[in-house]
């Protein structure tokens, strides 16, 4: 489980096919202070498993081992080396939840339509599938590359967002651009009530 909340935007140093599936390495300080072999890291939003560390001269190399699935279901396979990613260690029991849920199992991808500064704060809007954004509803929660977020409008095609300059600046959301592929997690709660509420 996370927060939504990233603590580094990570560097992509390689990602190779492997027999097994898809090994991703990624460059950490923040969140390779202490990672071990078997943590839980959100990288993009996408809740992944430390396979191998491996010490470099400026922090850490994590890497991650993907399944094809994951590889389909995410804009992994729109990123390439040297790309920034956002990480987020696993939420520690005793922390504050600064975000919201965020599982780290991805819904689906989004397109960035607009990405554009106003005033001194950010606009993005994404379209998504309509079977996503049926569980966003205007001042809910959505994680974008898991980066939790409050919708500012929702319509039949996309959802929107306000971005402050500080996510701006410490996240991957820097190097986006209209047309980039995001990854998208709705509220849990939503799924539930369908669920239970489905006849």
């Amino acid at each position: 489980m996370f927060t939504g909340i990233v603590e580094e935007a990570g560097l992509v140093r390689q990602i190779i096919e492997t027999p097994g599936g898809i090994r991703l390495r990624v460059d950490s300080s923040v969140c390779g202070e202490d990672a071990r072999i078997g943590d839980s890291i959100a990288v993009n939003g996408c809740c992944l498993t430390v396979v191998e560390i491996a010490d470099v001269t400026t922090g850490k190399v994590l890497s991650f081992d993907l399944l094809r699935e994951t590889w389909n279901r995410t804009n992994f396979s729109s990123v390439g080396e040297a790309a920034v990613v956002n990480l987020e260690r696993a939420m520690a029991a005793n922390g504050r939840v600064h975000g919201h849920f965020v599982t780290g199992h991805i819904d689906g991808t989004g397109i960035i339509d607009t990405f554009e500064k106003r005033g001194a704060d950010w606009y993005l809007r994404v379209r998504a599938e309509s079977d996503l954004l049926r569980y966003i509803v205007y001042k809910g929660s959505i994680a974008i590359d898991g980066i939790s977020l409050t919708v500012a409008e929702v319509t039949d095609e996309n959802l929107a967002v306000w971005i402050i300059p500080h996510t701006y600046e410490v996240t991957a959301l820097r190097q986006r651009r209209a047309g980039d592929l995001v990854n998208l997690e709705a509220d849990l709660l939503a799924k539930y009530v369908e669920k239970i509420t489905a006849k």
